[in-house]
């Protein structure tokens, strides 16, 4: 591995969207730094599976249903 070129790789904090911390180690900021997260696996609804709702424009989803109804899918 070359020397030099690689980033300095040091301890940072990180505060989640709750207010639990963790230490993890990054290239972001200085050495003791906080990182607070806007979004965070405890609040984004791609983890969480929470507030999304489908919108039928056009009777696509009615469409779909009626297609592939006989796999149970309803």
């Amino acid at each position: 591995m070359k020397r030099e070129i690689h980033p300095d790789y040091h301890d940072i904090n990180v505060v989640m969207t709750d207010g639990s911390t963790f230490t993890t180690r990054s290239t972001w900021g200085k050495p003791g730094d906080t990182l607070t997260l806007d979004v965070d696996p405890k609040s984004h609804p791609a983890w969480t599976g929470g507030g999304h709702r489908l919108v039928d424009t056009g009777g696509q989803v009615a469409k779909f249903n009626k297609r592939f109804k006989e796999f149970g899918l309803e």
